[in-house]
């Protein structure tokens, strides 16, 4: 299923592809220059030396990189209101240049919300994972969206859904 999705469209178990990122060396050290100018982030040869053997891009690199796939996916995006967090987060792997990275999302669960009918979270697991089968990022993260119309009114008291 794609395009404008409401609360009532997700269903815990659902998995949908993100699509693919190609890491490069140039947008690691660019990225890192700006938001985490750490050596091994910048540097092939201070990389080298330092426990990643290599040129490695910032953890919070790789978050952006996911993001972009997230904003990029019609499904994840329309009826969505806001994120009020995440937890889980974890770098298991390394993010090398020359990586290709391949974005999931799973639900995990829904409820609606308990204060506000026109509205109801749903609970994703996120993951970005290297050609070689390894998970590179993983996240737990709670987006808020919007009820369908008929859904509100519903449960409001004011009508079928």
């Amino acid at each position: 299923m794609s395009g404008h999705r409401y609360f009532e469209d997700w269903r815990p178990g659902e998995e949908i592809g993100l699509g693919r990122w190609q890491v490069t060396a140039a947008e690691i050290k660019a990225f890192a220059a700006e938001f985490d100018p750490q050596p091994f982030h910048l540097d092939e040869a201070a990389a080298a030396e330092s426990i990643f053997g290599g040129l490695v891009a910032s953890g919070w690199h790789t978050c952006a990189m996911l993001m972009r796939l997230i904003a990029d996916t019609p499904a994840l995006m329309g009826a969505n209101i806001v994120s009020p967090g995440f937890d889980d987060l974890a770098w298991p792997v390394p993010v090398r240049p020359g990586d290709v990275l391949e974005g999931h999302a799973r639900v995990v669960d829904k409820r609606p919300s308990a204060s506000k009918p026109d509205r109801g979270l749903v609970r994703f697991d996120y993951s970005m994972v290297n050609r070689n089968g390894e998970t590179a990022l993983r996240l737990r993260s709670l987006v808020l969206y919007r009820r369908r119309p008929a859904a509100t009114l519903a449960a409001a008291g004011g009508g079928a859904e």
